[in-house]
């Protein structure tokens, strides 16, 4: 049996292969949008993360006939009303690249001090099948803070990791070791729960 990760962002790709590993136990083969030379993209227009991990899920799963697994994800800054949310990679109104995203999370939370510049790191990942219909879902979250300068060590396709502070190893999620990302990755621990549904 073929899934489809349903994911143009190959950073996300491998770790939501890393996650789904345990399914190739089961003779389960991932395919990717790639592999199968898919460039289209459904429009976003959910209004919470597991609104458009559904949308793409089954955008991709009715386009292929593949049971397939979406996520959507992004980062909530409670003090700016949980923006980015949704908007994360949209956030300035436009489709904004790694360095744009850091400096516009700075420059709104310049000169904001303390509690007030707690964020998250939240993910909704949906399984679809679009031969039988059954839908799952899982949500998870990372609790931090956000810097006032971004790391040193940037992870391409992942902005908000160069800025987020984890609150459980006071670390900067780009500076964590192999060992503590796999202990507070908030897509692993959802993808986890997803797989005990399956």
């Amino acid at each position: 049996m073929n899934l489809l990760i349903a994911t143009h962002n190959q950073a996300k790709l491998k770790e939501l292969q890393l996650g789904l590993r345990p399914l190739e136990k089961q003779g389960i083969k991932f395919v990717s949008l790639n592999d199968l030379k898919i460039t289209s993209q459904p429009e976003e227009t959910g209004k919470t993360f597991c609104e458009n991990s559904l949308i793409k899920a089954k955008y991709y799963g009715d386009l292929t006939s593949l049971p397939t697994i979406a996520d959507d994800g992004g980062l909530i800054i409670p003090y700016l009303n949980n923006e980015p949310g949704i908007k994360s990679r949209r956030w300035p109104g436009v489709e904004a690249s790694d360095e744009k995203l850091i400096n516009f999370t700075l420059g709104h939370l310049r000169g904001v001090l303390g509690v007030k510049r707690t964020a998250y790191l939240q993910t909704c990942i949906t399984f679809f099948n679009p031969n039988t219909k059954q839908i799952f879902q899982q949500t998870e979250k990372i609790k931090g803070h956000i810097a006032e300068k971004p790391s040193g060590k940037a992870t391409n396709g992942y902005p908000f990791r160069a800025l987020f502070i984890v609150d459980k190893f006071n670390k900067y999620y780009d500076e964590l070791s192999k060992k503590e990302h796999e202990i507070i990755n908030h897509r692993l621990k959802a993808i986890g729960k997803l797989i005990n549904m399956l």
